[in-house]
C-alpha cells in the first residue's frame, strides 16, 4: 500500500490534476454509476467533530473512505481544522492500496469543486473574486478559481482585518493577482462577480440584498445542519444548485433554515452540479441570473483525487 503524506499530497495533487477528476467524479454521482452512503458525524466537544465518509467509484474503480475530524479553532493555533486519512480499496481484490493525508486532499478538492461549479454556472467574463474567509480554504479557492477565470482583481473580507491584510499580502505575493483587504462585507459582495462564502460562521455574514444580478455564489463553509453562512433571502432569490442533493436535505444548513422558514421546498434545488456540467439540466439561463452552488462535499471527491494521485 502507498502511503502519500501532505507533502506529496500537495505536490501531487495540482489543480491542473484535480480539477478533470473531480469534474468527472461529480458528472458519475448524477448519473448514479457511482455509490456513497450518507457521511457519519460524531459530535465532539467544543464544536469539534469527527467523520466518516464511505463510497465508490464508477465503472469498476475503486472504493475507499475518509476518516477526518474538524476542529475549527485549529487555525488560531496554525493548525489545519480538517485532518485525517483518505483509503483506497482495490476493487478486484479488496485490498487497500493508497493512504493519503485527508485535510490537504479535503482543502485542494473542495476549492476544485467550487472552480468546476464556477466554470459552469459564472458569467463568462466574471473577473472579479471576493472571499469571505482568510483559512486554508481561502487560499486554495483563489488558486483552483484562477484556473477557470481570469481574475483582474480578489477581495478578501473576514472578522479580523489585520488577518486578512496578512492573507492578501501574501496571496498578491504568490499569485501576482492584485488582491485586497476590506472591513465591509457588503462592500465586498456589492463588487464582485463571484463570491466564495468560506468560514465556520454561525450567523450569516453574507446577505442577499448585497448581492448584484448576475452573480455566482459559492457557499462551502458549513457542512453540518445548523451554522449558516448566508441569509434566506440569497438562498430563495437564487438558482440553486447542489453538489449532491442527498448531502443538501440531510446538511446543507442554508437551505434547511430556509425549508423550515417556509419560504422554499425541495424542488428549489434545481440540479445537482453534475447534471449542469453533463448538459441534462441547463445551468446559468441569463447573465443577469444569482447563481448557488452549495458545497457540503462528498467522499466521492476524495477518492477521485487519491485515484489521480496514484495515476
Amino acid at each position: 500500500m502507498k502511503f502519500f503524506s501532505r507533502d506529496d499530497v500537495a505536490q501531487k495533487l495540482t489543480y491542473q490534476v484535480c480539477i478533470p477528476a473531480v469534474r468527472a467524479a461529480m458528472i458519475a454521482l448524477s448519473k448514479g454509476e457511482t455509490r456513497q452512503l450518507p457521511r457519519s458525524y460524531l459530535p465532539l466537544e467544543q464544536g469539534r467533530i469527527f467523520g466518516t465518509m464511505t463510497g465508490a467509484l464508477g465503472d469498476g474503480g475503486p472504493f475507499g473512505a475518509k476518516l477526518i475530524s474538524v476542529f475549527p479553532d485549529n487555525f488560531d493555533k496554525g493548525l489545519p481544522s480538517h485532518q485525517g486519512v483518505v483509503v483506497l480499496f482495490d476493487r478486484d481484490s479488496g485490498a487497500p492500496i493508497a493512504m493519503a493525508d485527508g485535510g490537504e486532499i479535503t482543502a485542494i478538492r473542495t476549492a476544485c469543486a467550487s472552480a468546476v461549479a464556477t466554470d459552469a454556472l459564472a458569467r463568462p467574463d466574471a473577473s472579479r473574486l471576493a472571499l469571505f474567509g482568510y483559512g486554508e480554504q481561502a487560499e486554495t479557492h483563489l488558486r483552483a478559481i484562477s484556473q477557470v477565470r481570469q481574475l483582474t482583481d480578489v477581495t478578501v473580507w473576514g472578522r479580523s482585518l489585520d488577518r486578512a491584510k496578512a492573507f492578501a499580502d501574501k496571496m498578491a505575493d504568490h499569485t501576482g493577482l492584485p488582491v485586497t483587504a476590506t472591513a465591509n462585507a457588503k462592500d465586498a459582495a456589492a463588487s464582485a462577480d463571484i463570491i466564495c462564502t468560506l468560514t465556520n460562521a454561525r450567523d450569516p455574514i453574507l446577505l442577499g440584498e448585497w448581492v448584484r444580478p448576475g452573480t455566482h455564489i459559492n457557499a462551502v463553509g458549513s457542512s453540518v445542519p445548523g451554522p449558516v453562512e448566508v441569509d434566506n433571502d440569497l438562498v430563495v432569490k437564487s438558482r440553486y444548485v447542489a453538489d449532491s442533493k442527498v448531502n443538501i436535505l440531510l446538511a446543507g444548513a442554508e437551505f434547511l433554515k430556509a425549508k423550515e422558514a417556509g419560504l422554499i421546498g425541495d424542488d428549489h434545488i434545481i440540479a445537482e452540479i453534475g447534471q449542469v456540467l453533463a448538459g441534462d439540466v441547463a445551468g446559468r439561463r441569463n447573465a443577469e441570473e444569482v447563481t448557488f452552488y452549495k458545497s457540503v462535499g462528498h467522499i466521492l471527491q476524495d477518492l477521485a483525487s487519491l485515484a489521480a494521485i496514484l495515476d
